[in-house]
């Protein structure tokens, strides 16, 4: 019978680029719920025992290890740590289909605004939101986690193609801050 080996869906180095640092991120376990109808009520018993409850739009929160971050109508996705099932929601693994990355430093806004198609600026989009967008062409989930921080989540198979478009904005911009042709 064949071995099979997990391998991470990237192997990259951290790489930092004028005001931007880039990492992969190891969130641990990810697992999505998704409330079934009427079913708000048993979810929070479960998720009382985490120290959790469930995120408004846009938002995450997190207690100790655990982490919620809203993901879309009556969805989150719960990080951190092993989730057991909930009733009056679906609860499914999602630890293997998705890849983290940790973006930093006073320029991270600036990298995201030739990717992302959202207003990321502190005032608009503080610390403990969450949003739904594209990375360009790929799905995106995006968390403000500090005043220059932000974490990344998408498809594992995007994974290479998030880091290329990244780690390229970031070397754009290191280039026209320093000394890049004025027009």
């Amino acid at each position: 019978m064949p071995e099979l080996i997990a391998k991470p869906a990237l192997d990259a180095a951290p790489v930092s680029h004028g005001d931007a640092s880039l990492a992969l991120l190891d969130p641990g376990p990810i697992t999505s719920v998704a409330l079934f109808p009427d079913g708000a009520k048993a979810a929070a018993r479960g998720l009382k025992a985490l120290g959790l409850t469930f995120p408004e739009p846009g938002t995450w929160m997190a207690k100790g290890a655990a982490r919620i971050i809203w993901t879309g109508r009556d969805q989150a996705f719960v990080t951190g740590v092993a989730l057991p099932a909930l009733e009056g929601a679906a609860v499914t693994d999602q630890s293997d289909g998705w890849s983290g990355f940790a973006l930093s430093g006073p320029g991270a806004e600036a990298v995201l605004a030739r990717l992302v198609a959202l207003d990321l600026r502190a005032a608009v989009f503080p610390v403990g939101r969450a949003a739904r967008a594209a990375l360009n062409h790929m799905s995106l989930i995006l968390l403000r986690v500090g005043p220059d921080a932000f974490e990344l989540y998408t498809f594992r198979s995007m994974a290479r193609s998030a880091w290329t478009e990244l780690t390229e904005a970031m070397e754009k911009l290191k280039a026209r801050g320093a000394g890049a042709a004025k027009v």
